[in-house]
């Protein structure tokens, strides 16, 4: 069980992170001032820490600055909208993303970050005939490699961890294009098509009026 501390005060991406997360088996907490954060890194104990710079109270550089000035190695990865990406290296910081940003982008820094031991962050993910390494990036379906582009790759990796479960495009929405996805795209779409070429038909099945489901074929 790999618990993340998740310090964000904005409603709509604490939302987002959180339910991303739980999706991909870890245990997030989240709060959303330095304050309280800093309190539960002293009495508690978790994995590592996605850490929101702009915060109310204290701040994100002073959050990380307690942490490291008390010697907790823990990783973090800090949220910045700001230009000042060496101040969070310089205070100890392990990696950074810059807001607006794609959940898959910010589930690779914390898979790097938690990698090789963390029972938290599997490396490979199967479903049926397909195999997904999450290192190389790479999907093999019947023992055979298919190419697949960063997108496509993202949405395989959704699909392979949900099998048999009905994801709704908004779900798929927010999981690969990010927080700031627009509702009314038919992107979703368009990438299931591109995927249904290359995985075949029968393994995305369209669940009318509700989404898709992944079948995972023996």
């Amino acid at each position: 069980m790999t618990r993340i501390l998740v310090v964000e005060d904005e409603e709509r991406i604490s939302s987002f992170l959180e339910k991303g997360l739980r999706a991909n088996g870890y245990v997030p907490t989240v709060v959303d001032d330095g304050g309280r954060a800093a309190a539960l890194l002293r009495t508690e104990e978790f994995d590592l820490v996605v850490l929101d710079i702009g915060l109310p109270g204290r701040d994100g550089y002073q959050v990380l600055e307690d942490l490291r000035g008390r010697g907790v190695s823990i990783p973090v990865v800090i949220l910045t909208a700001r230009d000042d990406v060496v101040g969070g290296f310089e205070r100890g910081a392990d990696d950074y993303v810059t807001k607006p940003f794609r959940f898959e982008e910010l589930l690779a820094r914390i898979r790097a970050r938690l990698r090789p031991d963390a029972p938290g962050a599997p490396t490979t993910i199967v479903a049926g005939d397909c195999e997904l390494d999450l290192l190389t990036r790479t999907l093999v379906v019947e023992g055979q490699r298919v190419e697949l582009t960063a997108r496509e790759f993202a949405l395989a990796e959704v699909f392979l961890r949900h099998p048999g479960q009905v994801l709704s495009r908004e779900q798929l929405l927010s999981l690969v294009w990010g927080y700031d996805y627009d509702p009314g795209s038919n992107v979703v779409d368009v990438y299931i098509r591109y995927l249904r070429k290359k995985l075949g038909d029968r393994r995305i099945v369209t669940v009318r009026g509700m989404g898709y489901r992944f079948e995972a074929l023996a």
